[in-house]
């Protein structure tokens, strides 16, 4: 396969980006490479560039410039705050900058040119993860490994070319892929955002032959959003589209219900910035039959769940995830893995016809008196009575038990907790129900829908002694 620029040389005549913006896209292509040449010394040598625009077209002008030669391109969040920027600096000491982001950043004193690592790759797509939780790190991707992700994904849903309505940041695995879909397959893009979404102004497409990404937070705003009068309700227009890959942070069981009862061909996903977005999926029709889970896994990647001592369980039992994937990344910049191989913090299950369940993650697991709980579970059981609007659940130290069971909660109207407590009785057995309720106006979290929960736990521990309801 060409490299990304060569492919959009090949059809810059096509009529494949939404909204007559391919001219656009051109001209700022032609200026990305001018500005690109200007700061070559030693074309042998890679440039390490850090790519912040929030333009989308501008951003995509200089992806395409940058990973067509010899480069170290870091994908960069341009909301990033000053210690962000601080630690990204001093990781990467860039060459080049490209972001409107203030002059103070791009004026600090570690903003220099460092040697590369001989060991690394010329060319390298570098895409951020983990800066919820205070430390941004950035994996390491070529181009082979986002086409080997691509190729994986027309295999299991059978198809060619593929059409993507992005509303999904750019510098994000998320968004980047649906960029990466359309360009190599000979699809459509369209670029819009969630708020355009949301008040009806709609890309001039035809949703049934197109892939929408969405995040769980997403998919309920446009469910629960008001709609203009005379205009099809978003149900009904998220409801015409190929597929709606759901993913980012998991969904909970209401959502899923009002999803699969508006007749929405959602697709709830399971894959990270480490293996270039999804490496497993639930078909759509699955979906609408009632099934639940992550789906089967796609063709180019293979899931191995394996006992505490890393040795995979010889029957259908929950453990932690292995994952194999012609997608994966190289490691974390700048230290390449040794092993060709991935083991995230998730907990899972495969059942008898490969389908995958995620049960929760390892790190997040609470044990109290001794008894193991998973957060996803407590969130489920508190979500399906319909009295709230979001909620996380986090372990808070105790001398008694270890840990106790807390939840934090956007209550859904006039809430009485007494209501909610005997509800979730009936699902939950004692030790996995929360001692301490949390009342808060809105969860923090990222971008992609998940819970900051660095900063979720500093919140508790401040408001606990004066807040907390305890049972």
């Amino acid at each position: 396969m060409a490299d990304p620029l060569s492919i959009f040389w090949q059809r810059r005549s096509q009529d494949w980006l939404m909204g007559d913006r391919i001219n656009e896209l051109l001209d700022q292509v032609k200026q990305a490479q001018a500005e690109l040449e200007e700061h070559r010394t030693a074309p042998s040598q890679p440039l390490k560039i850090l790519l912040a625009e929030r333009d989308p077209i501008r951003f995509l002008a200089r992806f395409l410039v940058a990973s067509s030669v010899p480069s170290h391109l870091f994908l960069c969040n341009p909301d990033w705050g000053l210690s962000e920027w601080q630690q990204v600096f001093a990781q990467v000491q860039p060459d080049l900058f490209w972001s409107e982001v203030t002059q103070q950043v791009t004026d600090n004193d570690s903003a220099t040119s460092s040697t590369l690592d001989t060991q690394l790759p010329p060319a390298l797509i570098l895409i951020p993860t983990g800066g919820s939780s205070g430390q941004v790190r950035f994996v390491m991707h070529t181009w082979d490994t986002l086409l080997a992700s691509v190729k994986g994904f027309q295999q299991y849903f059978e198809v060619d070319a593929v059409n993507s309505l992005c509303v999904l940041p750019l510098y994000h695995v998320s968004g980047l892929m649906q960029f990466v879909r359309s360009l190599t397959s000979g699809g459509k893009l369209a670029l819009s955002s969630i708020q355009q979404l949301e008040q009806g102004d709609d890309p001039p497409i035809q949703p049934a032959d197109w892939f929408l990404s969405l995040v769980p937070t997403q998919l309920q705003r446009l469910l629960h959003g008001t709609e203009k009068p005379g205009e099809i309700g978003r149900s009904q227009w998220l409801a015409q589209f190929r597929a709606i890959l759901l993913g980012g942070a998991p969904a909970w069981d209401s959502l899923l219900i009002q999803a699969r009862q508006s007749g929405i061909s959602l697709a709830p996903t399971y894959g990270m910035t480490e293996t270039a977005s999804q490496i497993a999926t639930l078909k759509p029709a699955d979906f609408l039959a009632g099934k639940a889970g992550c789906g089967q896994v796609l063709p180019h990647a293979q899931v191995t769940i394996c006992d505490s001592q890393g040795l995979p369980f010889a029957s259908k039992q929950v453990g932690s995830i292995q994952i194999q994937a012609k997608s994966l990344a190289l490691g974390y910049f700048p230290h390449p893995w040794q092993e060709p191989t991935f083991s995230p913090d998730d907990l899972g299950i495969v059942d008898d016809q490969g389908y995958l369940q995620i049960v929760g993650r390892q790190s997040h697991k609470i044990i109290t008196g001794g008894e193991n709980v998973f957060p996803a579970e407590v969130e489920a059981a508190i979500r399906s009575t319909g009295h709230v609007q979001d909620v996380a659940v986090i372990g808070v130290p105790d001398l008694l038990w270890g840990e106790v069971v807390t939840a934090v909660y956007v209550p859904n109207g006039k809430l009485i907790l007494a209501d909610l407590k005997d509800e979730i009785a009936t699902t939950l057995t004692n030790f996995k129900r929360p001692k301490h309720w949390l009342e808060i106006d809105q969860l923090p979290r990222n971008a992609q829908g998940k819970i900051n929960r660095s900063q979720l736990t500093q919140w508790v521990q401040e408001q606990l002694s004066s807040t907390a309801t305890i049972d």
